[in-house]
């Protein structure tokens, strides 16, 4: 089976290819460094001839409100018109758990946007909402930093590992179109003051991290779950523990 992957070239989109290579499929990756460009559609014709399923694991290079938004509007739109040309059977996109729940976010209003955008353009289709990968708690932290004090709220956050996000979008991709959301968590349930504070003790990284109720993520305070997936949720195998022995 032929998967383009685009934002092969990522962290996510690496793995994913790496794990449907293994796994005995044609991954291609595909990037504005592979030729592939979904902002501009050039590219997408050529590489999408003969593909069987799509990915989208692409991101904006600008978190920007009105840039994040702009993205995500042009590159699904050449993306799901490119695919609906070339007959591709599925298409799948990776999403963050919570979009819906926080609309003063501008990342998450750019997410909504693109899966709206999918769910509209009469393909079979499957979504898949991610947590927080653990990967971020670094930058997370870098973007919370005041007077070099990491400011955070105690909202319910169930990361999970890189690896496992890619490995639950692969089969989203190998399996039946959902037609829908399907949710992917890591096992255990921290607040996101504490989930970052973990990580910089484990990695030696001296700023404190301050519980402080008020301080926003992404742009706006989330509530004790908003960033938490339903009960319905696949969850991950990775440990925070785990992940961190890894290092």
């Amino acid at each position: 089976m032929k998967v383009v992957v685009i934002g092969g070239t990522g962290l996510i989109g690496t793995r994913l290819v790496a794990w449907l290579g293994e796994n005995g499929h044609d991954a291609v990756p595909a990037a504005p460094s592979t030729g592939v460009n979904t902002l501009t559609g050039e590219g997408l014709k050529e590489v999408l001839q003969g593909t069987d399923v799509v990915v989208d694991v692409s991101n904006s290079p600008s978190f920007a409100d009105d840039d994040v938004l702009a993205f995500f509007r042009t590159s699904t739109g050449n993306l799901v018109n490119a695919a609906k040309e070339a007959g591709v059977g599925h298409y799948v996109a990776l999403s963050v758990v919570g979009t819906d729940r926080q609309p003063d976010v501008g990342y998450f209003r750019a997410k909504v946007a693109q899966e709206q955008l999918i769910a509209a353009a009469g393909l079979p289709f499957s979504i898949v909402r991610a947590t927080q990968f653990f990967e971020f708690a670094g930058g997370i932290a870098d973007g919370s930093v005041t007077d070099g004090v990491v400011r955070l709220p105690a909202a319910g956050v169930q990361p999970m590992a890189a690896a496992e996000v890619s490995e639950a979008v692969a089969r989203a991709a190998t399996g039946t179109p959902t037609g829908g959301i399907t949710e992917v968590a890591g096992p255990e349930v921290f607040g996101l003051d504490e989930w970052v504070r973990t990580v910089l003790t484990a990695r030696a990284d001296p700023r404190p991290v301050v519980t402080d109720p008020r301080a926003p993520y992404f742009g706006a305070v989330p509530g004790p779950a908003d960033l938490l997936p339903g009960p319905d949720a696949r969850l991950a195998r990775t440990t925070l523990a785990g992940w961190l022995a890894r290092l």
